[in-house]
């Protein structure tokens, strides 16, 4: 009860609280469409009234008589309520005002009335009617929460602006055109409130406002500073703003106006020329609905206290037989699980449920003694068996070592292997060239052997290149032990090597070698390792171009480290290949390979502290970098 039931009340009023909101919003929203529509209401009336007095008699009879027509113009702006009206053939006008520039005036010359709201200058006004200007001043009061501005008086007015078409003496089309300040205008904005705010029509307490606004400035309203002196001049609040003017959107939310919190509704104004120039707003005091919301969930909450203090004993000492007997159960399993296994209910002979709960635990718990006594039994045996089983994988882990020292030695066997075709392609080419200049020698006498001098530098040539090649696959095969003993080596001579190892396979697949061996910093591994690992990476790449390709092997100093990148232009590794292809016994040559060359190179590198990793793309080719850590000798 003291947990579910204030959840439940909370939720429930919460969502009566939401209820009320909207309904406050779907209020203010309809209050918004009243003052639209009088608005509307009121452009369509002045362009009307507009319209009739252009096709009156009275003013076709006056059009000739300039005196006669002005003295009707004057007596018909007084009568209509206007405060500028005059007539233009849609070039001419007052002083300093160009009725042309104005869309109602341009739409009047086409043939049709039009009315609309339009801001004008102070020149314009004054030019339209003497001391309109003034008037239509109203000087910017702070507003907190406003955007900042250095403007101290708004000088521009928003008028009501109706024009409708004249047929001119000389038969040609003019345009009667009038208009009506709406700055400082009390009675509009009074009317309007006088229409969405009837009485009674808020709670006590509460009152309906409404304000026209030319951008964020107020220039008609209701809305009060002090108790007589309206907020003219105040300006609408930054969010509002953005929202209404910038976004072009209609505002239906609480908002601060002036110096308290309202149920508000802003709604763009556009002029004749369809840009956003004001706003219109309707809205009603918060306070009065905040306080009846904020009544009314305290009287829930006092409610509900007063049920609990009521219900809460009653509830308590009824629920004291079902609490006790599970309090004394919750001792004995406390006991059992601190090691007692002994600990039981011993409940008393009743027919109670709680008490027969209690009997059916202690003879769970006679179970479970007679499990756990079982548990450690298997326990030990299984330990005794755990220990038979580890030896035996330390035995088994010991053979798998030595198997993987004489899986590193078969696997450079294989390499070994492979180079040795080519070494003896390599040989046999200038053991040729050097029996067919042998033959020449010998057919040449001995003081005729100038004429021969090339024949014999080519021998030299190719005597030191067969040199050259089988001391570098000697040192290749070399057992480890008897290899270079510092093992700080320098890695782009460590990769000259192995290319000329590999000179054949690459010649006869076609391969165009690019080399960038820039670095300069030694790296500490076995020369025989290191060999091993680059050999396999090249034939692996010559072996993804069989169509010939290009293979890019770059040396380069990091800031602790020396990369070397073997890059072919083969078939790629497929993206599931990637994760598999260190792993031993993994190939995708399938009978051409045993799987263990990445393996067993990966591992090499690794020992050393460095790291070997592919980057491919299927179908464009592979990259492999071997990051070694730098060593310095000494």
């Amino acid at each position: 009860m003291l947990v579910l039931m204030p959840l439940m009340l909370g939720g429930s009023m919460l969502r009566w609280a939401g209820k009320i909101d909207d309904i406050l919003i779907t209020k203010v929203n309809g209050d918004l469409t009243i003052a639209d529509q009088y608005l509307q209401r009121l452009l369509d009336t002045s362009g009307e009234r507009m319209a009739a007095l252009a096709d009156s008699v009275a003013l076709r009879d006056v059009l000739g008589n300039d005196a006669a027509r002005q003295a009707l113009l004057d007596q018909q702006r007084v009568q209509l309520g206007l405060d500028f009206l005059y007539l233009t053939d849609g070039i001419t006008g007052p002083d300093g005002f160009t009725p042309g520039d104005w869309p109602v005036v341009r739409h009047a010359m086409s043939g049709h009335w039009r009315s609309a709201v339009d801001i004008l200058g102070a020149e314009h006004l004054n030019a339209l009617h003497p001391g309109l200007a003034a008037r239509a001043a109203i000087p910017l009061v702070d507003t907190r929460a406003a955007v900042p501005t250095d403007r101290t008086v708004e000088t521009r007015g928003m008028i009501i602006h109706s024009a409708a078409p004249v047929r001119l003496p000389d038969g040609t089309r003019g345009a009667l055109v009038g208009g009506r300040l709406l700055n400082r205008n009390l009675d509009f904005i009074d009317t309007i409130n006088g229409l969405v705010y009837r009485e009674q029509s808020l709670p006590n307490g509460s009152q309906g406002t409404a304000t026209l606004f030319l951008e964020d400035v107020r220039v008609s309203t209701n809305v009060r500073l002090f108790e007589n002196v309206r907020a003219l001049g105040t300006r609408v609040s930054a969010e509002v703003r953005a929202r209404v003017l910038d976004e072009g959107q209609v505002w239906l939310d609480r908002a601060f106006v002036v110096n308290d919190w309202y149920i508000s509704a802003y709604e763009p104004i556009t002029d004749s020329r369809g840009a956003r120039v004001g706003m219109l707003y309707v809205g009603f005091l918060e306070t009065p609905f905040q306080a009846a919301k904020t009544n009314a969930i305290l009287t829930a909450v006092g409610f509900f206290l007063l049920i609990a203090l009521v219900s809460v004993p009653i509830f308590l000492s009824w629920a004291g037989r079902i609490f006790l007997p599970l309090e004394r159960m919750t001792q004995t399993i406390a006991r059992v699980e601190a090691g007692d296994m002994s600990a039981r209910n011993a409940p008393e002979a009743d027919s109670g449920e709680i008490s027969q709960v209690a009997g059916h635990l202690d003879t769970l718990l006679d179970q479970v003694q007679e499990r756990d006594r079982q548990l450690r039994d298997w326990a030990e045996r299984l330990e005794r068996k755990v220990a038979e089983r580890t030896r035996d994988l330390q035995e088994a882990n010991r053979q798998l070592e030595l198997t993987t020292e004489q899986l590193v030695m078969s696997e450079k066997l294989a390499a070994v292997g492979e180079i040795t075709a080519s070494v003896a392609h390599e040989i046999n080419n200038p053991i040729a060239v050097i029996q067919g200049n042998l033959e020449v020698a010998r057919a040449m006498l001995a003081e005729e052997a100038d004429k021969v001098h090339t024949e014999f530098s080519l021998i030299d040539d190719q005597v030191y290149r067969i040199s050259a090649i089988v001391s570098k696959l000697l040192q290749f095969a070399k057992p480890e032990e008897y290899s270079d003993a510092s093992n700080i080596l320098a890695a782009g001579d460590v990769v000259r090597d192995c290319l000329v190892l590999t000179r054949h396979q690459t010649e006869v697949s076609g391969i165009e070698i690019a080399t960038d061996l820039q670095g300069e910093a030694n790296v500490r591994m076995a020369r025989t390792e290191l060999q091993q690992v680059l050999v396999n990476l090249i034939l692996n790449a010559v072996q993804a171009m069989p169509q010939g390709g290009v293979l890019t092997v770059r040396v380069a100093d990091m800031q602790d480290s020396v990369t070397i990148t073997v890059e072919d232009t083969g078939h790629g590794i497929a993206p599931e290949a990637q994760k598999r292809i260190f792993d031993p016994f993994f190939t995708t040559k399938q009978a051409e390979g045993t799987g263990l060359g990445l393996s067993i190179s990966q591992r090499l590198v690794t020992r050393t502290g460095g790291t070997l990793e592919v980057h491919s793309i299927e179908g464009q080719g592979s990259r492999f970098v071997v990051t070694l850590p730098s060593a310095q000798e000494g």
